[in-house]
């Protein structure tokens, strides 16, 4: 085994993660290289272990019966910077903090990441999950991601159009989830000091601008995430906001035929939740699907912000946002969101999908 390999036992999850529940893994190995990163992988094939990945830990729930096999860590820094004609190329380590590599875009005055500032987690899960916020979205700026094929054991880059990016989704996540370990990620910038503001609340926060500085659209999107408790707390700080321990968004904006959406605005206007099917919040999309907001539909369902169930809840800030209190287990929370799940779908018709990953499932 690599001399570079530490594997411990027992080590506790919760404390990694930012719902701060469940188990323990029953090994772990943290690997801040890709030649210990394949050897992670082998030894784990060679003992028949089950491989359970793990980076910042904000976008998962562990089971409270823990994680059976090796729950391996990647952990690789370095950021590295390429000028091609217009273009920027940022390849960055799949353990770089995600906020601090969008603060250095700006600070460099680099355009493209701006309005994903406040997201916790590593930066080897953004292609995962395509992660996006306020109009942008990784898949906006992403040019290659290298991984490691569990298959061949072996490393390769895969070009933007090979990740398969959709909406909060990805190649990584779907048809082969689990096939690759994201190791770098290549985003393509361009310098300018003005960022287009394409998202409406974050338009009229920047007081209808079309375009703003790139500094002005961070500072704007930071203060509309911690007004809905949606940015990480410092450490020793958890305590001074109830909402602090919750994975953000619980649940994706769902994506629904126009006569699906159809059917719930008739849903609503018949139950009396809205006067008119124009007050229903709706996105069109490019391919004449409609996306319908998933915390509106939460809300309407009959789970208002601060809605508690024992030791989990509602936050008080964002209907979409599930809560960890003290003494929560994953057990309660996952049963709170089946719970909204199930009355979403039995008063609008509409499915909603969990955002974030149970490990080891």
């Amino acid at each position: 085994m690599n001399d570079e390999l530490q594997l411990d036992g027992d080590v506790p999850l919760a404390p990694r993660t930012t719902l701060g529940v469940g188990g323990a893994a029953d090994l772990f190995c943290s690997v801040t290289s890709e030649s210990a990163l394949v050897d992670a992988l082998d030894f784990a094939r060679s003992n028949e272990l089950q491989v359970t990945l793990l980076g910042g830990g904000s976008n998962v729930i562990v089971p409270d019966a823990g994680v059976r096999g090796l729950v391996l860590h990647v952990a690789l820094r370095g950021v590295t910077r390429h000028v091609e004609g217009e273009r920027v190329l940022l390849t960055v380590a799949a353990g770089e903090p995600w906020d601090e590599v969008v603060a250095a875009s700006v600070d460099a005055g680099l355009a493209g990441l701006e309005a994903l500032s406040g997201i916790p987690g590593l930066t080897g899960a953004t292609p995962v999950q395509n992660v996006g916020a306020y109009g942008q979205e990784v898949a906006d700026t992403i040019t290659a991601v290298r991984v490691v094929d569990r298959r061949s054991g072996k490393a390769r880059t895969l070009s933007a159009a090979e990740c398969g990016f959709a909406y909060r989704s990805s190649t990584f996540k779907s048809a082969d989830a689990g096939r690759y370990v994201v190791v770098a990620v290549t985003f393509a910038l361009r310098a300018g000091l003005a960022a287009p503001a394409r998202y409406g609340e974050l338009s009229r926060a920047l007081g209808g601008d079309t375009e703003a500085p790139l500094a002005r659209v961070r500072e704007t999107v930071l203060a509309l995430r911690r007004a809905k408790s949606m940015v990480l707390a410092p450490p020793g700080a958890l305590g001074r906001d109830e909402n602090a321990r919750s994975a953000g968004s619980f649940f994706t904006n769902p994506i629904v035929s126009a006569d699906s959406a159809a059917r719930v605005f008739e849903r609503a206007l018949a139950a009396k939740i809205a006067a008119r099917a124009e007050a229903i919040p709706r996105w069109a999309e490019p391919d004449g699907r409609i996306k319908l907001a998933a915390g509106w539909l939460v809300e309407q369902s009959g789970f208002a912000k601060g809605t508690r169930r024992g030791a989990v809840g509602l936050s008080t800030r964002h209907a979409l946002a599930l809560v960890c209190h003290d003494g929560a287990t994953a057990t309660e929370l996952l049963a709170l969101a089946d719970e909204v799940r199930d009355a979403v779908h039995a008063c609008f018709g509409v499915s909603l999908e969990r955002e974030p990953v149970l490990l080891g499932s």
